[in-house]
């Protein structure tokens, strides 16, 4: 039952510039039962190893976000006359432990699939899926469609297990993510040997380089990704940087000659049938973009993962 105290602001009564930011407009309260969908931060950066600043991405989105309206242009979707949705603040850090960091991140994530809430997490960078899917996916693995410029499939970088690229590796061998139901989109840029995407393909992902995407175009590809993923429990994490940083140059490690926002809509909106029980967009650093154009595009694609998490939502009740 949608309880109308969980509508957003309306834009078109309220100037967008007014009153305290929150994701979408959204009303920011306390985790509950009530809620079907949380939009939360991860201001956690610790896990880099080259340029900080994605702690500072979910206050940016959050301010980005005064742009989206209400209904999906394409679909019809209108997600708050379907679900309770609402902002439920930033999953506590340490910005001076790492470790620390980690446990309360994924205890944050346990107490919300305790709740039956499904997460859409901004964060923070890509070494936030691994406290995430540690949080919600340890009683039954999940698929997984990663967007990402890096297989983030590394054993260990600079002497750690757990950082920005190392995620889709502690998540096989923790038993988060089903294998046969993984997708790795969009990888490219150089690499630090031949051999860093060979454990995905030796674990048996699904990997679509940037190269091969290119070459098959947007529907072939599509059609792959939907025949992996089929329409069980499915997770969606997006590194900014799988885009070209043509369009969001507010990312750590920018790679050249990525996919276009524009495909990355199209792609989330052929999710639509899929259970889509969580999603991140990682890697935001606004420090980088004094246009804004990479939080606004992050914004975008939260309410395309809103809008196919919504109608999962309905379906599974």
């Amino acid at each position: 039952m949608v309880n109308p105290k969980y509508e957003p602001v309306d834009a078109a009564k309220v100037a967008r510039f007014s009153d305290i930011a929150t994701f979408l407009r959204t009303q920011r309260v306390e985790m509950s039962d009530e809620i079907d969908i949380g939009l939360v931060g991860v201001p956690f950066d610790i896990g880099l190893n080259y340029r900080g600043g994605p702690r500072e991405a979910p206050a940016a989105v959050r301010q980005a976000s005064r742009i989206i309206r209400k209904a999906h242009p394409t679909s019809g979707v209108q997600p708050y006359k379907m679900c309770n949705i609402a902002d439920l603040g930033d999953a506590p850090v340490n910005p001076l432990n790492k470790d620390e960091s980690i446990e309360t991140i994924e205890k944050f994530f346990a107490d919300l699939t305790a709740l039956n809430i499904r997460p859409i997490a901004v964060g923070g960078d890509h070494t936030i899926p691994t406290p995430i899917l540690r949080g919600i996916a340890r009683q039954q693995p999940v698929g997984i469609l990663q967007i990402d410029s890096h297989a983030d499939t590394l054993d260990e970088l600079c002497g750690t297990k757990v950082n920005h690229a190392t995620f889709m590796r502690r998540a096989l061998e923790e038993g988060l993510i089903d294998p046969k139901r993984v997708v790795q989109l969009g990888l490219r840029g150089s690499r630090f040997s031949p051999d860093d995407i060979a454990f995905g393909y030796e674990a048996g992902f699904t990997i679509i380089t940037f190269d091969e995407y290119e070459a098959m175009g947007r529907a072939a590809a599509i059609e792959k990704i939907q025949s992996v993923l089929g329409t069980g429990r499915t997770y969606m994490t997006i590194d900014i940087d799988g885009l070209d940083p043509a369009f969001c140059p507010g990312t750590p490690v920018p790679e050249i000659g990525g996919i276009t926002p524009r495909d990355c809509q199209v792609i989330i909106r052929a999710l639509q049938g899929v259970d889509l029980v969580g999603a991140d967009i990682s890697e935001v650093a606004p420090c980088y973009d004094p246009t804004g154009i990479t939080s606004i595009t992050a914004a975008n694609l939260m309410f395309e993962l809103l809008c196919v998490m919504s109608d999962a939502v309905v379906k599974a009740k």
